[in-house]
């Protein structure tokens, strides 16, 4: 199971939730179009504070760092993420409901590739607290494959150990962000739901011959 941490907090200036929320959104969707541009390192806060359409001071009343920036953004990745697998069918214990569930999560990849591809390059330049609490919403993506697998053994429908399922798991979410990193290539030959299809049998085919 995996141990949730809490979530970091970014200091402001500002008292006002919804300000502070609005801002930041404008900042954290400025700065996913300047980091796939040219990297965390190479963007400045002026240049993050322009792109959200505000001075550089009023960027510094809503943070601290530019790394806070950066914890902005993954951190608003994943709640993103989490928000749209929270109807997974984790409780259906079927091979269907196992499928639908890839299906959902490569579709989300897809629509969130450009927000993928900047997190995973980017999250090594976050402080350690902050790259923890990352890495963990990261598992937490995990252990939702891992329910899905658990239902299906508990329904009779497959035969998988702990260590199998842990395995497989993490096979899933990692082939589904190989979209991401990859889908320059692979849309040279394959749409998404040719992707889906394929990486979906692979699945299958390893685990219902046990």
């Amino acid at each position: 199971m995996v141990k949730r941490l809490n979530k970091r907090q970014v200091e402001s200036s500002v008292k006002d939730e919804s300000l502070i929320e609005k801002r930041r959104n404008e900042m954290i969707h400025g700065a996913i179009k300047l980091f796939k541009q040219k990297g965390f390192h190479r963007t400045t806060t002026r240049e993050i504070a322009k792109e959200a359409g505000f001075s550089i001071g009023t960027l510094y009343e809503y943070i601290r760092t530019k790394e806070d920036v950066l914890y902005l953004v993954c951190d608003d990745i994943y709640r993103e993420v989490s928000l749209r697998l929270a109807n997974l069918p984790t409780e259906a214990g079927t091979i269907e409901g196992l499928k639908a569930s890839i299906r959902q999560y490569f579709l989300l990849i897809d629509s969130m590739s450009d927000e993928i591809l900047v997190m995973y390059q980017e999250s090594k330049s976050l402080p350690k607290d902050a790259l923890r609490y990352v890495l963990t919403k990261e598992l937490e993506m995990v252990g939702l494959f891992e329910n899905l697998l658990v239902g299906c053994v508990q329904s009779g429908e497959l035969s998988l150990s702990e260590k199998e399922i842990n395995l497989i798991s993490n096979d899933i979410v990692v082939q589904g962000q190989t979209w991401a990193f990859r889908r320059w290539a692979f849309r040279k030959n394959y749409t998404i739901d040719d992707y889906i299809d394929m990486q979906t049998t692979f699945f299958l085919n390893g685990i219902l011959k046990k």
